[in-house]
């Protein structure tokens, strides 16, 4: 076995176009053999001889992630620290992947270690291991919010996350717990978002503490986002509660002959609705944010947002409501993840500057739909979505 420490240095996307060092140390082939000896698939032991190859290292920033080698076939490890992801917040992802698992979505199996369990602790380190999905990583070397390549895709994905949410049908598990890093739908699906802002941040004291920097936040959204939620509020008790997949977006899809055929990394899933998660694809693959000041107009893909809603309609239709709230959904449909990743980047990791650009992925991107290229991309939704 190689006991070769990896590749340095490991560069990883970052809050931008360019890549940048990662938040937490890369997997080590040493490190990745100790832990792949407690889950027996792996066909490892203590024997010396054996041999596990380190095939790739992830580029996402908000863990340490391989594809890894090993006697008994590759298998993909996911390390997180405890702080961002402790065993009861991982379980929670892995139930509704099992969940899924039986009932037909494509998505990867969770391994169980010598326990039986499915997170290994280790330190302060959490490890979850996955059988690899099937099909083809198009979009691995993606950053957030590319466009998919073209708008045959975006259909093939919306009919994806369609059979995603039929098989999500009857899991009725609560809401995730306090955690950074998660996407559900809370803060906007409340009477008073205000309030449940406040008492999101009273269960997140980083969330809390940057609230408290920053007396402004109310302002802000009593100016960009509560015109959206207005309009949205009452049609949330037609809205059917869902869990999602949280973060649909093409790096998280592998291919086969132009069809999504696994959905993959469900660290974001929650309990929300599915026009939520048709809204969160929307703005994940259909507007280059980190592209929109350089590209203006020509960041925002329409028709690619169009082939995502035909695509979801020809397997689910839409209900009345989910056509009247789509369009309102996604300006906000951001909100909860952005408070998590202001929980992650002042708590876990420390870091001013992309605890500033949290904040302003929570303002702007609402901001946004109410000027000029945000207002036309609506109104083709809602176009869509009437027909």
């Amino acid at each position: 076995m190689s006991a070769a420490t990896s590749p340095q240095p490991h560069l990883v996307h970052g809050m931008g176009a360019d890549p940048v060092e990662p938040d937490w140390p890369a997997l080590t082939l040493e490190e990745l053999a100790g832990v792949l000896r407690a889950y027996p698939e792996a066909g490892l032991s203590a024997r010396s001889g054996e041999v596990i190859r380190l095939l790739w290292l992830s580029p996402r920033p908000l863990s340490a992630a391989a594809l890894v080698e090993t006697p008994g076939g590759a298998f993909f490890v996911k390390r997180h620290h405890d702080s961002v992801r402790p065993a009861a917040s991982l379980r929670e992802e892995h139930d509704f992947l099992i969940h899924l698992r039986a009932h037909s979505a494509p998505v990867v199996r969770v391994l169980g270690d010598e326990t039986g369990g499915t997170v290994h602790q280790r330190g302060p380190w959490t490890y979850e291991v996955h059988t690899v999905g099937e099909g083809q990583d198009l979009y691995r070397d993606a950053i957030s919010w590319s466009p998919f390549a073209d708008v045959e895709h975006a259909h093939a994905a919306g009919a994806a996350l369609a059979r995603l949410h039929e098989a999500a049908q009857g899991y009725d598990a609560p809401h995730r717990g306090p955690a950074p890093l998660v996407a559900g739908f809370s803060v906007f699906a409340a009477d008073d978002p205000v309030a449940a802002v406040e008492d999101y941040a009273a269960a997140r004291p980083a969330v809390a503490a940057e609230l408290a920097d920053r007396p402004g936040w109310r302002a802000d959204l009593e100016r960009w986002h509560l015109p959206f939620h207005r309009r949205l509020v009452p049609l949330l008790d037609e809205l059917e509660p869902l869990w999602v997949h949280g973060d649909f977006h093409a790096s998280n899809l592998l291919w086969r002959d132009g069809h999504v055929s696994s959905v993959i990394d469900f660290s974001l899933c929650d309990r929300a609705y599915a026009v939520h998660d048709l809204a969160t694809a929307i703005e994940r693959n259909t507007v280059e944010w980190v592209e929109l000041d350089e590209k203006g107009a020509a960041a925002v893909h329409t028709e690619a947002a169009r082939a995502l809603i035909a695509g979801y309609e020809q397997i689910r239709r839409l209900s009345d409501a989910e056509r009247a709230a789509l369009p309102e959904m996604l300006a906000l449909c951001h909100v909860d993840y952005a408070l998590s990743e202001i929980d992650y980047f002042r708590g876990a990791t420390g870091s001013a500057a992309n605890t500033e650009l949290a904040y302003r992925y929570l303002v702007d991107h609402t901001a946004f739909f109410t000027g000029p290229i945000g207002s036309e991309l609506l109104d083709a939704i809602r176009e869509e979505s009437a027909r």
